[in-house]
């Protein structure tokens, strides 16, 4: 049985260990684009992202964002939509010496967009194969839905 509200901690925890996502616009026929995640612990359901003014998602609208964790043990799928995060606050309390290295005139640099992802729904994989699933998928074996792990569609990542 698939622990929902344990797949909702992995997440927010396995993009803390690695920020690192793939974020698209739906339906404008662009490619999805790696990008940095920066969290807000006070606000669950919402991913953060600088980018330039002319970054291809910083127009915003309906966007889906993909995730694979660092070990390859953890997989999330997400949309929402994108908007522009005006709020000077937000970006003090987001603001990085990495994200400095990229925008080299700081938080008033002119192209420094601030874009909030705002996630309506997301499913979540944990690849937490089974030791019996292991040695199946090592000799050739059928694997059971039971050997391979968890899986939850939500409508909410708050745990």
């Amino acid at each position: 049985m698939t622990d929902t509200h344990k797949l909702k901690e992995q997440l927010w925890k396995k993009l803390s260990d690695s920020p690192f996502v793939m974020v698209g616009l739906q339906g404008d026929g662009t490619h999805s684009e790696p990008l940095t995640v920066q969290l807000d612990k006070d606000q669950i359901d919402r991913l953060f992202f600088f980018v330039a003014s002319d970054n291809r998602v910083a127009g915003g609208g309906k966007a889906m964002v993909q995730f694979v964790s660092k070990g390859h043990d953890f997989f999330a799928c997400m949309s929402g939509t994108i908007s522009v995060d005006d709020d000077r606050a937000m970006t003090d309390k987001l603001w990085s010496r990495q994200i400095e290295s990229w925008f080299p005139g700081g938080k008033e640099d002119p192209s420094l967009t601030l874009i909030r992802f705002e996630i309506d729904d997301a499913e979540l994989w944990e690849a937490d194969m089974s030791l019996t699933g292991q040695f199946k998928m090592l000799f050739g074996g059928k694997i059971r839905p039971a050997d391979e792990g968890s899986h939850a569609r939500v409508s909410s990542t708050v745990v």
